[in-house]
């Protein structure tokens, strides 16, 4: 671990959030082409994933947490809801996102803004579901961003977080790790021209409460009938729970 990870480990709350915020907004501008060129495209099959979910669902009204540059709560809009919110830290992601939405002329339907995960500025019982695409792993308190999540969302409502987690057989196992941490940043780097974004971002992955662990501590902070599946061979998973 490079000693600016080990910095952001360390970090209270108030200063991983910051120091996060800051990661983001200066890879802000390449975060979509990096998602997609260093995920070879497999995140596109994940968050189709999210969606079959969602349209199950069948939710009036979605609330995105991390949404970055809005992929999710753009992709979301094919489930019909009346109303899509999209919140994140990250000043410059949104702004890439809020250029995406106009774009695609979502902009009566999905709404981008700058919020804390941890301190939602919403009312109890508002959201029939939330959903958290690779941004849970940044929480700086885990248990009081799922317990934000919880509070907003209705009785009965639904939370999906999509989030990298470590594949766990042979050979999968090695070649992911090989690949997350010997690739992955150094294309990232020279992409992104950011030293740090993508050596933190296998560093998080492997700190990340995966699998029944994850699953435990949503059922801590109160949620209900939670699931996770794994998705190619583990890289990703996908955790649902309701309120």
């Amino acid at each position: 671990m490079t000693e600016n990870q080990q910095h952001l480990e360390a970090l209270p709350g108030e200063g991983k959030k910051e120091k996060v915020r800051n990661m983001f907004n200066n890879i802000a501008e390449r975060y979509d082409f990096l998602n997609h060129f260093l995920s070879f495209g497999i995140d596109y099959h994940w968050r189709n994933q999210v969606l079959k979910i969602i349209k199950a669902k069948k939710p009036q009204s979605i609330l995105d947490i991390a949404t970055g540059t809005g992929d999710l709560a753009i992709l979301s809009s094919k489930a019909n809801p009346h109303s899509i919110v999209g919140i994140d830290i990250s000043e410059e992601m949104l702004k890439v996102g809020i250029n995406k939405v106009k774009r695609k002329q979502l902009d009566s339907l999905i709404e981008l803004k700058q919020a804390d995960s941890e301190d939602l500025p919403f009312e109890d019982n508002k959201f029939d579901l939330a959903m958290v695409a690779f941004g849970v792993r940044n929480f700086a308190h885990l248990e009081v961003g799922l317990a934000e999540i919880k509070r907003v969302l209705k009785l009965g409502g639904t939370l999906i977080v999509l989030e990298f987690s470590h594949p766990r057989k042979v050979p999968m196992k090695q070649l992911y790790g090989f690949y997350s941490n010997n690739i992955l940043p150094a294309f990232g780097k020279i992409i992104s021209n950011d030293s740090s974004a993508y050596t933190y971002l296998p560093e998080s992955v492997k700190r990340f409460p995966a699998y029944d662990n994850f699953t435990d501590i949503m059922n801590t902070v109160g949620f209900k009938d939670t699931q996770w599946r794994a998705l190619s061979a583990g890289i990703a998973s996908i955790y649902t729970g309701e309120k």
